[in-house]
């Protein structure tokens, strides 16, 4: 058995993730209580309010710290990872439990992260969309018929029949319209704060880059499959870190060059189960276990699952 560690992305969040891992398991508690910040990352968390939580500022440490919490009772369970991923700022997660940095400075650079991201581009100048049903090369033709317009690019790959549109607003707006011309089935908004993942946010990309430069960020102990290209990356970390934030997301691929190099068990680590439902498309045809764990119901789900 090979398995995989897989870390929610931004908009995985909810008032009381993590409170009841928290309450139970000494290990969580350690993690949460470790962390110090210029916000209380368990009131949080726990309490909300969901308006606070869904800001980008405050969403990011909250979701990578829930998120480390999981994964250490997880280890406490002799449940490991041997590659591991994450979803946009999951990435930050997988290379955490990758030993490329600790707990705490992971929380300060995601922070940091979530403060450039949500102040990169004035409000209601931009948005994304997640377009379902429709090919690639469509996709990219309805970009392309929108330039005159404004950016509009691809941010995610997320699974077969799912790929995520960023920009500016009036160019986004209408290549989604187009999009459901050329026969997509639909395309959902999606509630964030910028347009993520564009050549929109390459000044962020610098301002990032001179964050991460105040830390030591370390080669990861197992391998990191990393988001600008789906594979396992010889480059600086600092440069890729970077350059994710202005750059498409490869999940479909990430998925697959995971299947080639023989992972059978998926485990989502993070609230929520998106990433469990982009894997399941991803991992059709193949017989694997796709998991996840958010809390105690699902954590003991996953270790019956796999210690019977």
């Amino acid at each position: 058995m090979k398995t995989a560690f897989l870390f929610a992305g931004q908009g995985a969040q909810t008032p009381g993730m993590g409170k009841e891992i928290y309450e139970t398991d000494p290990l969580a508690k350690a993690v949460f209580d470790s962390v110090e910040l210029d916000v209380d990352i368990k009131d949080l968390c726990f309490q909300g309010p969901k308006e606070k939580l869904d800001d980008t500022q405050y969403a990011q440490p909250a979701i990578f710290v829930t998120s480390m919490a999981l994964a250490k009772v997880l280890h406490e369970y002799g449940i490991q990872a041997d590659v591991v991923a994450g979803l946009s700022l999951g990435e930050y997660a997988a290379l955490c439990y990758a030993k490329a940095f600790s707990i705490s400075d992971g929380a300060k650079i995601v922070r940091e992260r979530g403060k450039i991201m949500a102040n990169a581009l004035p409000a209601g100048t931009s948005s994304m969309y997640a377009i379902l049903m429709l090919d690639e090369a469509s996709i990219l033709e309805a970009c392309e018929e929108v330039k005159s317009i404004g950016v509009c690019e691809i941010a995610n790959y997320n699974c077969p029949g799912q790929i995520v549109i960023t920009g500016e607003k009036a160019a986004v707006d209408k290549a989604k319209d187009l999009c459901i011309e050329k026969g997509a089935r639909r395309a959902v908004p999606l509630a964030v704060s910028g347009a993520f993942h564009s050549s929109l946010l390459n000044d962020a990309a610098i301002k990032l880059h001179d964050v991460l430069s105040n830390y030591d960020l370390k080669k990861p102990s197992i391998p990191v499959y990393h988001n600008i290209s789906g594979n396992i990356e010889n480059q600086p970390l600092i440069d890729i870190l970077s350059k994710q934030i202005a750059h498409s997301v490869y999940f479909e691929q990430t998925i697959a060059n995971m299947l080639g190099d023989g992972v059978d068990t998926f485990i989502e680590v993070g609230p929520g189960k998106t990433i469990s439902g982009f894997v399941k498309k991803c991992c059709k045809g193949h017989d694997v276990k796709i998991l996840h764990v958010e809390d105690m119901t699902t954590l003991k789900e996953c270790v019956e699952a796999l210690k019977g």
